[in-house]
Order: structure tokens, then C-alpha cells, then sequence
């Protein structure tokens, strides 16, 4: 079987007539939207849905561009060609700055847009989107000043994400004599070896000595970059403007975060019981939160794999079966590492094309089997919302995780099932509740950190002591004595890229919304699976078109109560439990 993608739907090749009519065309699209005519309202529907329409052709070139270019990169990494277009691509796109600029102050005085939503049903179908583009329009500056920011930025926050980036990409860590990477010996961390996870942890630490001043620097710049910019723009708060970002209200998030908190001691007896089985007396140190337990000798060839995962995609929907196999037959997956391959996994859903392609780095674990389940959660989303307009296609953070944590669960559930021994079964449960307890407790720890961050960088700086200090005392909040209060890790403000974006603020609490949110849906499909189904896919395809609460209601779930949350979190609660159960021996 071919065990690469087939990217041949969008190009056969950069050097091909179609790859380089479609890199004219989109030039010349974006030259010709930069002279839109914005001025007055005497045609405004017209004026609407021509630019709409425009700006659904450019999307969809622009996507099959990108992608095509970004999926070659992320399979060769020095493929010129590649890095060449998307270098290209993406300075023609800031030619778009003040194009949408104007668009959106445009829209934002636009009279009586009611009276057209209601007579034009393309405008109609767009109403959402057209919404929250007024709503943004309020907390623009002039075209010059929006310019000028974007140019700023480049030697601004995007600079020093850079940096943070180069600093712990090409940091050396010296382990007993030898020099490593960053990323190697983090992932020492999931090692059956107590003296190895213990030394490179040891040795992770004293690494960050040598970079913690400038990345110090760097967090600081970044987040002082955004309390400005923001509340210049009249935001009430970096919260605030994120919940918009995130389609998501205030309380909802409140609600969800209180519900997780009272549910701490529940994770904090499975991180004291895992403490005492490794021979710990005093909480789990921080660099046995990975440690594997249990034990699963199952290998799994490719063909097994997909065996697998169709075989239990089958018992929820024959929908889900059937793109699953299109996935295995038609070329949609690269499965195997190589040199100059990208690490991890990744789904990206082609418009253009309405399919998808999955990277993958498959070596025959079953946590591969549960990685290609979850990047085919996100292929399965992408079905839903291929039959979108692509202005609808555009889905935030917080339901993003829905399918791929749900088509995970889907496979999670029928291995334990499957499993023929307790150590195999401790092995499948133990695995789940690290991720779990990595969603909602370290998630929580972050959010902790980071708020605290946010809000005292509107008075002054911050120096790598007292950033380690805020980290500490984020981790012991959320952990309490399920980890060793001496073995904490006071540098992950360093590893974790998702603090430096200046773009991206809580780059933390959606990943906790999408697991608690999957898990709640599952727990609905278990009740009445025939209906749920067709619900469970009108959902999928309202999310970027609705604030996640009415998304929640399609599938009857209130998520600003309490008692969502709450279901949620006691089917982890069930989890640890039984881990417990079958570690009393």
C-alpha cells in the first residue's frame, strides 16, 4: 500500500500550467480588490455581495495555494520551491490589510442591514460572520495607524516570538556528557526508565539557565505589546477580546473553569496514587507525570491500524465509516517519519478540494491508532463543513477538539473493551487520564499564570525569578499535593510556544472546553445513538457560524449551566476511579 498523500487534487507540481495560472490569478484577484470601490451605500446590497463574492474566490485560491505549498514543506522541510511560495503567498496577503480595513468600517455604518437580511438570501446565509465584522469594526484605528501596527508587529511581538522559538529550538542541553536537544530530552519524560525521565529532567532545568533572561524579555514584550494594543482599541480586558475570538461568553467560560476546580481532588488522588505506586512519598514529581504504567505488547502494522479504526468508526455512523476508508484508499494520509518530515500529526480540511490530509508519524503504538483516530475526527469535521459557504467554514478554538475528541474516545472505549489483561487495561486507562489531567489541571495552571502575567504587566516588568516564582505558584493551585511541591517545573513559561503570540491570548482554556465538551457529547450519543447522529453532524456544521452556546443547543446541552460541566467531568471522575479500582493490588 502507498503509505504517502497524494496531493495531485491541487497540483501536479509547482512547475505545472495550473499551479502557475492559479499563482496569476491570485495575484492580479488581490491587485483588483485593493481598488474596491467602498464609498457610499446608494448600491450597497450590490456593493456587499460582489465583495463577498470576490472574497470567496480569493479564499478558495488562496487555499489551494497554501496548502499545496504548506503540505510539501511539512513532508520536506528544505524544499525550496515550497518555502518560496508561502514566503510569496503571504507578503501578497498583506497587500489585504487595508482592503479589509475599509471593508469593515464600511459594513459598520451600513444602513438598515436588517431590511437586507431579510430579502437577500445570500446575505442571510452570511449573517453571522457580517455580524461579528461590525462588532470588530468598532475597535479599528485609521487605515494609516492599522499599517503601521501591522509593520510594528514584525519587529514587535512576531519578533520576539521568533525568538523564543530560535532560543528553544537550538538550545543544547547537556545530558551526563552529551549534548541533546530541547525536544529530546523533554521526550525522555515518557521513558520506562525512573533514572532516565529523573536525569533529563534534572538536565532540562539547569538548560534553561542559559536562555531565561532574554525569553524573560520576550514575555514580557509580547504581552506588554497586547495589554496596549488592546485596551487602545477598547477592549475592557485581553480576556475579553479573547472570549470574542473564541466565540464564547464570559459566564459560560466561568462556569466551566468553577466546575473544573471543584473536581481538582478527584485528579490530585489519581497523581497521589500514581506517586505511590513509582515508590513516591510526598506527590508525584513533576518528571513522573508521563511515566508509562501497565504494560501493552500490541504492535500495529498500517493496514491493522486502519483495520481498527474503521472497524469501530462503523459502530457510530456509516457516514463516519465511509470517510474513513476514502481517508485509507484515496491517498489522504502520509503516514511515516522521516528526514526533513515535520514531528506530531495534523489534519488540514481543503476547501477546495472538500477532503482532507492527515500527517502522520506512525511507528505501530497504539497511541498512533488513537492519533490517526483523532486527526480523522478532524477530517470528519471538515465534512460538515465542506457543505458550508467557506466565509461559514471558519471554526474557533473551543469547538475545534469536538470531532477529534470524540472520534478518539470512539476507539479509546473499544480497546479497553478489547483489552485481554488488567495490565493492558491499567496501560489504556493511565494513558488517557496523563492527557486528561494535562487539559484540566496543567490547562488550569496556565490559565492561573497567565492571568496573573496579563495583569500585572499593566504595571510593570517582570524578571525570570519572579516569572518563575508566578509558575510555581500557578502549579501548586492547580496540582495542590498531587505533585511534589519540590519538584515543580518553573520553566514552563519557557517551553510552552502558546504564551508568545501577540495574536493569540489564553492559548490554554479552549483545549479544556474541547475535551469536557466531547466528552458530554459522547455521553448524550450513548443515551440514544439513532438520533443523536444526524444532530451530532448539524452541529459540526454550524461552528463557524454560531457562538459555541447555540452550537451546544442543536445537541440540546446548555453549556452555561453547571450541571453540563459537571457530566463531563464525572465521566473522568468514572476513569480514575476505576484506575484506582485496578491499582488496589
Amino acid at each position: 500500500m502507498n503509505t504517502t498523500w497524494n496531493l495531485d487534487k491541487l497540483y501536479k507540481g509547482f512547475d505545472t500550467e495550473g499551479f502557475q495560472t492559479d499563482v496569476t490569478k491570485f495575484e492580479a484577484t488581490i491587485d483588483e480588490l485593493k481598488h474596491f470601490n467602498f464609498q457610499g451605500y446608494t448600491q450597497k446590497e450590490k456593493q456587499l455581495e460582489t465583495y463577498l463574492r470576490e472574497s470567496i474566490e480569493l479564499m478558495m485560491l488562496a487555499s489551494k495555494l497554501f496548502h499545496y505549498a504548506s503540505l510539501i514543506q511539512a513532508t520536506d522541510s528544505t524544499n525550496l520551491p515550497a518555502l518560496k511560495y508561502l514566503n510569496r503567498f503571504q507578503m501578497k496577503m498583506t497587500d489585504l490589510t487595508v482592503v479589509e480595513s475599509k471593508f469593515k468600517k464600511w459594513l459598520k455604518d451600513y444602513p438598515n442591514i436588517d431590511q437586507d437580511f431579510a430579502k437577500n438570501d445570500f446575505l442571510k446565509e452570511h449573517e453571522f460572520v457580517l455580524r461579528e465584522t461590525i462588532r470588530d469594526a468598532a475597535h479599528l484605528f485609521d487605515d494609516k495607524t492599522e499599517t503601521l501596527i501591522a509593520k510594528l508587529k514584525q519587529t514587535g511581538s512576531t519578533a520576539w516570538e521568533r525568538l523564543q522559538a530560535l532560543l528553544t529550538s537550538t538550545l543544547e542541553v547537556d545530558l551526563e556528557g552529551k549534548e541533546v536537544t530541547l525536544s529530546e530530552v523533554r521526550n525522555m519524560a515518557y521513558s520506562e526508565d525512573p533514572e532516565v525521565r529523573r536525569k533529563a529532567f534534572e538536565a532540562e532545568i539547569a538548560a534553561y539557565k542559559k536562555i531565561e533572561k532574554p525569553i524573560a524579555y520576550a514575555i514580557n514584550g509580547i504581552k506588554g505589546e497586547v495589554n496596549t494594543l488592546l485596551e487602545e482599541r477598547g477592549y475592557a480586558s485581553v480576556l475579553d477580546f479573547t472570549l470574542e475570538q473564541n466565540r464564547l461568553r464570559r459566564d459560560t467560560l466561568m462556569v466551566m473553569l468553577e466546575t473544573m476546580e471543584e473536581y481538582l481532588p478527584v485528579f490530585r488522588n489519581y497523581l497521589k496514587r500514581k506517586a505511590a505506586l513509582l515508590g513516591h512519598s510526598n506527590g508525584l514529581p513533576f518528571y513522573d507525570l508521563f511515566a508509562p504504567m501497565g504494560k501493552s505488547q500490541k504492535k500495529f502494522t498500517i493496514p491493522e491500524a486502519n483495520e481498527y479504526i474503521l472497524k469501530n468508526f462503523g459502530t457510530f455512523s456509516p457516514r463516519l465509516h465511509e470517510m474513513a476508508s476514502r481517508a485509507f484508499t484515496d491517498g489522504w494520509i502520509d503516514y511515516l517519519p522521516k528526514k526533513g518530515k515535520v514531528g506530531g500529526a495534523f489534519c488540514a480540511n481543503l476547501l477546495p478540494i472538500k477532503e482532507s490530509r492527515v500527517l502522520a508519524n506512525f511507528d505501530g503504538a497504539f497511541g498512533d491508532v488513537i492519533t490517526l483516530s483523532h486527526e480523522l475526527g478532524h477530517a470528519y469535521h471538515g465534512e460538515a463543513i465542506f457543505g458550508e459557504s467557506p466565509l461559514n467554514a471558519d471554526y474557533s478554538m473551543p469547538v475545534a477538539e469536538t470531532a477529534s475528541t470524540f472520534c478518539e474516545t470512539i476507539v479509546n472505549k473499544a480497546a479497553f473493551k478489547d483489552a485481554t489483561s488488567d495490565d493492558e487495561r491499567i496501560f489504556l486507562l493511565e494513558s488517557s487520564l496523563q492527557d486528561s489531567t494535562q487539559v484540566i489541571v496543567d490547562i488550569l495552571s496556565r490559565y492561573y499564570f497567565e492571568s496573573a502575567l496579563m495583569e500585572g504587566r499593566k504595571q510593570t516588568l517582570f524578571d525570570e525569578t519572579e516569572l518563575k516564582t508566578m509558575m510555581l505558584d500557578a502549579q501548586k493551585r492547580a496540582y495542590g499535593d498531587g505533585l511534589d511541591p519540590e519538584k515543580l517545573h518553573p520553566y514552563m513559561w519557557i517551553c510552552k510556544s502558546h504564551y508568545y503570540s501577540g495574536n493569540l491570548s489564553f492559548y490554554n482554556f479552549p483545549y479544556a472546553f474541547g475535551l469536557l465538551f466531547a466528552k458530554g457529547l459522547y455521553a448524550k450519543y450513548l443515551i440514544d445513538k439513532n438520533h443523536f447522529v444526524p444532530l451530532y453532524d448539524k452541529l459540526l456544521a454550524s461552528t463557524g457560524k454560531s457562538m459555541a452556546e447555540d452550537t451546544a443547543k442543536i445537541a440540546d446541552i446548555d453549556i452555561t449551566q453547571k450541571a453540563f460541566w459537571q457530566g463531563s467531568l464525572e465521566l473522568l471522575k468514572e476513569d480514575i476511579d476505576l484506575f484506582m479500582r485496578l491499582t488496589e493490588k
